[in-house]
């Protein structure tokens, strides 16, 4: 696997982590991108819009834009995903102990 393509994975599954652990299962870009960034990804929003919807096409979140800030949404399959109980090709997965 190359090193971009193992930032991407890890990206998308701290996001959908984030959503998971965020009251109503929602959270704003702004507040997304902070938190990939103390995750060690710093990128910038045009980034995080990419993922958010590589994520909206694969069922695992819902995207709206509030005015110019993007929403997401966890689904149900995305709470799955970011509780381990499933596995989707191109998210991450959590390593034991984190």
């Amino acid at each position: 696997m190359n090193f971009a393509k193992h930032l991407a994975e890890d990206r998308r599954r701290i996001i959908l982590h984030t959503l998971a652990e965020s009251p109503g299962y929602c959270c704003n870009g702004y507040l997304l991108q902070q938190m990939l960034a103390g995750n060690a990804h710093n990128v910038a929003i045009d980034t995080l819009t990419v993922e958010l919807s590589t994520l909206q096409e694969w069922g695992l979140v819902t995207v709206a834009e509030v005015g110019t800030v993007p929403m997401a949404t966890l689904t149900q399959r995305g709470l799955d995903v970011a509780t381990d109980r499933a596995v989707v090709p191109g998210v991450a997965r959590r390593q034991p102990g984190a």
